[in-house]
């Protein structure tokens, strides 16, 4: 039987223009295929009961309230958070349905996953990112993630996780490593000279990353874990485990320009090179 369950967060001001934003959201557990042909353990936030690779990227107006009908096709029971905001796991058993809604304070990129048996779920893959804005320019989203695939065969297993000795393994832009980051439209940055682009990051992953731009120099518009860094020009980023960061690009020049991971590690699936998180930023005339 479907069961409501209503969170919510009253922000006072909002723009009488703001609007609900209603979604269906499925867990389904199934598997990743990685660069190198093999196959992982892995479980997403859906927009069917179908699987897919990665897990839905929501993009609201600041002011709006986001609706979500969570089902769990899973055969577990899971919770249901959003980072940085005060509402209570949400609890779906198996086979069960919760409606949820979401308003949120302040324009940024925020992080949903499972924190059941934490980090265990979000390291099988129950994290994704909740964009909201208060712009119109274009803009491109990252979901970074890191794994190692023999603690995910092991709680896939049913058995008990230590994570003090976690070293990874594989490594992702929306669950894709290089080269097929550059076919996932909402990850290739793409512009032109003079163009004010937007790139929303999070970490969803158990290590820190260091994303480095070549080319250009970008400024912080949202920091989740330093808002003093707001307004800062630079072309690396450290982006922590389950945090945040909204850049925005003015390119002043045409060519195309390598991303990575400082980390080279990074830049690797199973020591294989050059994969792992790597792209390129293309700007046309």
């Amino acid at each position: 039987m479907k069961k409501l369950y209503f969170v919510c967060l009253l922000v006072l001001g909002l723009s009488a223009h703001a609007a609900i934003q209603d979604h269906d959201l499925f867990i389904v557990s199934d598997s990743l295929s990685l660069i190198d042909n093999t196959k992982m353990p892995y479980k997403v936030f859906t927009e069917t009961n179908s699987f897919q690779g990665k897990n839905v990227i929501y993009n609201i107006s600041e002011g709006d309230t986001l609706r979500l009908n969570i089902h769990n096709t899973d055969s577990e029971i899971h919770h249901f958070k959003v980072k940085g905001l005060s509402n209570p796991a949400t609890i779906i058993a198996a086979g069960d349905s919760m409606l949820v809604d979401f308003v949120f304070p302040d324009a940024g990129s925020y992080i949903y996953y499972d924190p059941l048996n934490y980090p265990d779920n979000k390291s099988m893959g129950l994290a994704g990112m909740i964009n909201v804005k208060d712009h119109n320019h274009s803009s491109f989203y990252w979901n970074i993630k890191d794994y190692q695939k023999s603690k995910s065969l092991n709680i896939d297993s049913g058995n008990v996780e230590v994570w003090n000795n976690y070293y990874p393994n594989y490594f992702t832009i929306n669950s894709k490593s290089n080269p097929a980051i550059n076919m996932d439209t909402d990850a290739r940055v793409t512009g032109n000279v003079g163009d004010t682009i937007y790139i929303y990051m999070v970490n969803t992953g158990q290590s820190i990353h260091s994303m480095h731009y070549h080319g250009y120099h970008l400024e912080i518009m949202n920091s989740s874990r330093k808002p003093s860094h707001v307004g800062r020009i630079k072309d690396t980023f450290p982006l922590f485990p389950m945090e945040s960061l909204v850049l925005r690009l003015i390119p002043d020049k045409p060519g195309e320009y390598p991303v990575h991971d400082h980390n080279l590690v990074a830049v690797t699936a199973n020591m294989m090179y050059p994969n792992g998180m790597f792209t390129t930023l293309l700007i046309e005339d």
